[in-house]
């Protein structure tokens, strides 16, 4: 009997389904490691991927060479093979930037500081603005800000501007200030400080909202620089192996730019974007409802990030009650809690999950409050709201991140980074909820981990080894920081990749290695589940891969 159209159709489709899924290439001889989706450890030696770029088995070689007949192989020679590692907060066009600009985070004084802005100066005598990030007081051992005046004695002769480590505060030249109109009358912005000395003059510091008034007068990128920015953040995020990562707060300028990167195959990171606010750029990118994807999964713009308040390392955090070393001081709130709640609702009413960064236990209590309120309200709950950073909480708030279902988004390293200070910033008690990570874990949160950078370097090898030692590069403090808050290996691993997947709605396409999702790996040059822990920060990337394409090669 001949078949029916409609058969004929059935397998016609068959063909083509089993087709789509054949294996082209196999990866073998892989000491392998991924997680699957109930978060054991499974160990594999062989991997195959279709022409797409999905898996199609992974394995032994046996079990996937049976699989995939005909299909090319390469060989991995024993080296270790892991999930691309994903970052759930990093800027990358902030990167891109700091690797175009002068970068002031290895300093450790205030003079090797003034001496890298003479050089940089003199290296580029042509510019009109100097531009550079990374600056930390507390590494110089200061006591104090840098000002104008310091800046001045090596550049005079145009505008300044570089930014703290933590990109919440500003150090401008006398150039700089006199360019944004800034004196020492010019008040104080809303959800900002400009930092003044005991006469109430303008120091040339400023903090929070303040660095808009400097901000909106520099020279507006050319999309040519932007194309070099971007090239420059892809490189180095491809070197230390991250395959995919959640921008916290882009523009117009910067979709634009990445879904043409998409469209001409460029991008070789996944990138999960979040809109930087509720006003205008969000009004022009949010016309027609969330990007959940764009370009085979490389693209997504379903997020938006706001900020509560600022950093700790220039006293911008909000904090319930003040400082421990500034007694007259409980940070910055940037928003009235009605403004704010104003503009998590409208995000949340039209389908974004919504990314709040807060700092101190002020911010962290005021955006959980407006969760509980507004959860209900635009009964939003699977959009699965985040609050950024989560690092001074309340004991009481830390638990409501769990009933509230709000995704604890944080950053290993900047526990490691601020040791240095940050008891100082808030004493012996409200220390015991700040970069918590195990109380948020012990509750059943998933914690989606990241870098912030570049604050933090991007290598996600530093996070993970300050998650499961509480320890710097130089092993200190030898037992750990607050150690009783550290991670399991088997923990940090999941939060650099299934549960960051999950904090960006990925967790069935990435995360780890399992057929359907993307081959999207990476080999490294150390096993890291038999390696000393506290060497974890050594491992480096050997090739990186995105969708079965490799995109990095030592």
């Amino acid at each position: 009997m001949r078949p029916t159209l409609k058969q004929c159709s059935m397998f016609v489709f068959a063909a083509v389904a089993a087709m789509s899924v054949q294996a082209q290439t196999v990866i073998e001889n892989a000491n392998g490691y991924t997680l699957n989706n109930q978060g054991e450890l499974v160990q594999f030696t062989a991997l195959a991927f279709d022409a797409q770029g999905k898996i199609v088995a992974v394995g032994s070689a046996a079990d996937v060479s049976a699989k995939a007949p005909g299909a090319r192989r390469v060989d991995m020679g024993g080296k270790t093979l892991l999930p691309g590692l994903i970052d759930a907060h990093g800027h990358v066009f902030g990167l891109g930037q700091m690797l175009t600009q002068l970068d002031l985070s290895q300093t450790t004084s205030l003079e090797g500081a003034l001496k890298a802005i003479a050089d940089y100066s003199r290296a580029n005598a042509g510019q009109g603005w100097l531009r550079g990030r990374g600056w930390n007081q507390e590494n110089w051992k200061l006591g104090r800000f840098p000002t104008a005046a310091d800046v001045d004695t090596v550049v005079s002769d145009r505008p300044v501007w570089f930014e703290r480590v933590d990109g919440h505060a500003g150090w401008a030249n006398s150039r700089a200030l006199a360019a944004a109109g800034i004196t020492d009358k010019t008040p104080d912005p809303a959800g900002g400080k400009i930092m003044r000395d005991a006469n109430g003059k303008a120091t040339g510091v400023l903090v929070d909202a303040a660095q808009e008034l400097v901000t909106k007068v520099l020279p507006a990128q050319t999309e040519a620089e932007g194309r070099v920015v971007l090239d420059r953040a892809l490189g180095a995020l491809a070197k230390v192996g991250v395959t995919s990562t959640h921008d916290a707060g882009l523009g117009v300028a910067e979709d634009r730019l990445y879904r043409a990167y998409a469209d001409q195959g460029k991008l070789t990171a996944r990138i999960y974007g979040m809109i930087g606010g509720t006003e205008g750029d969000f009004d022009a990118l949010a016309k027609n409802g969330p990007l959940k994807t764009y370009g085979n999964d490389m693209y997504a713009l379903r997020a938006v990030k706001l900020y509560s308040d600022g950093a700790l390392g220039s006293r911008g955090a909000a904090l319930i009650k003040p400082y421990s070393d500034e007694p007259h001081s409980h940070g910055l709130l940037f928003y009235k809690t009605a403004q704010m709640d104003a503009m998590m609702k409208k995000a949340m009413a039209r389908g974004y999950q919504v990314n709040v960064h807060a700092i101190g236990d002020a911010g962290n209590h005021q955006i959980l409050d407006i969760y509980q309120k507004e959860l209900a309200a635009t009964k939003s709950a699977a959009q699965r709201h985040r609050i950024e950073h989560a690092q001074v909480v309340t004991q009481a708030d830390i638990v409501r991140f769990k009933t509230l279902g709000i995704i604890p988004s944080m950053q290993p390293t900047h526990a490691t980074s601020d040791k240095n200070m940050a008891e100082t910033r808030v004493g012996h008690e409200r220390i015991k909820g700040a970069y918590a990570w195990r109380s948020f874990l012990h509750q059943g949160s998933r914690i989606a981990c990241g870098s912030d950078f570049p604050v933090e370097s991007p290598n996600p090898f530093f996070g993970i080894h300050a998650a499961v030692t509480r320890q710097d590069a130089s092993g200190q403090p030898i037992a750990g920081w607050y150690p009783n808050q550290a991670m399991s290996l088997k923990e940090a691993f999941r939060c650099f990749t299934l549960d960051a997947a999950y904090a960006g709605h990925a967790e069935n396409s990435l995360g780890s290695l399992e057929p359907g999702k993307w081959a999207d790996f990476i080999v490294v040059d150390q096993d890291l589940f038999k390696m000393p822990t506290y060497d974890i920060y050594k491992t480096g990337v050997l090739q990186t891969w995105v969708a079965g394409k490799q995109v990095y090669q030592k």
